[in-house]
């Protein structure tokens, strides 16, 4: 990745918006390229958290690993989204693991670089803050989901939040730019993946959704978000 792309990623994003030119310059200089195979980790919950990362392209998913054995999937994240930060500027363990979903690449920002320009700029830090804000009115959705919806809702919930946050519009309908794995949504909605596979298999029946080659598609949105708010699965 250039030195050009690396500042465009970085100006791009809310929280450096109110970083000077100069101090810019400077984070380039310190930041790291890596890159990530599908399901490689860029790091397990509990590692000391030694750098902020931003993705640039592909898919990062955050998840952790519940006493029962199970991975529980909190976020998916792509291109320009920052994970890691709140960790680093605390300096407690990351609280997550985080997992290429698909060949990845990102930025990362060393600590000590990222607490000294955020104490010349407390911006960073408010914006950061609204970032995480606005991450955990989600994941208040969804644990709510978790705790009194049925599964198909559930299901249908968790698909309307990922095409609203990332679908784009085709013929077809709405489509995830991403493979997303039954196993995947199954995390994601805290089911079984055999559940998923049921449900998902007789949506694709209905007319509700397509696979096209392992990324879904919404064919009819509106009848997925009217599961979603609650209508009872039949099974």
């Amino acid at each position: 990745m250039t030195t050009k792309a690396v500042g465009a990623l970085l100006r791009a994003n809310a929280i450096f918006r109110g970083v000077p030119a100069k101090e810019i310059e400077a984070l380039i200089r310190v930041t790291q390229t890596e890159s990530r195979r599908p399901r490689e980790f860029l790091f397990m919950e509990g590692d000391p958290s030694l750098w902020l990362y931003i993705v640039n392209s592909g898919r990062v998913k955050i998840l952790k690993h519940s006493r029962a054995g199970k991975d529980v999937v909190l976020e998916l994240l792509g291109p320009g989204e920052i994970f890691g930060g709140i960790a680093v500027l605390e300096k407690r363990p990351y609280p997550a693991t985080a997992q290429a979903m698909e060949t990845t690449e990102v930025l990362k920002i060393p600590r000590d670089g990222l607490l000294a320009l955020s104490d010349r700029h407390p911006s960073i830090v408010r914006e950061m803050a609204l970032m995480i804000g606005q991450r955990l009115r989600t994941a208040h959705e969804a644990v709510k989901s978790l705790a009194v919806e049925p599964v198909e809702p559930r299901l249908a919930a968790t698909l309307m939040r990922l095409a609203d946050r990332e679908g784009k519009p085709s013929r077809a309908g709405v489509e995830l730019p991403y493979h997303l794995t039954r196993q995947g949504l199954a995390d994601m909605a805290g089911t079984t993946v055999e559940t998923t596979i049921r449900v998902v298999s007789r949506w694709i029946k209905e007319g509700l959704v397509v696979d096209d080659s392992g990324r879904l598609v919404l064919k009819k949105p509106d009848a997925l978000r009217a599961l979603a708010q609650g209508e009872p699965e039949d099974a």
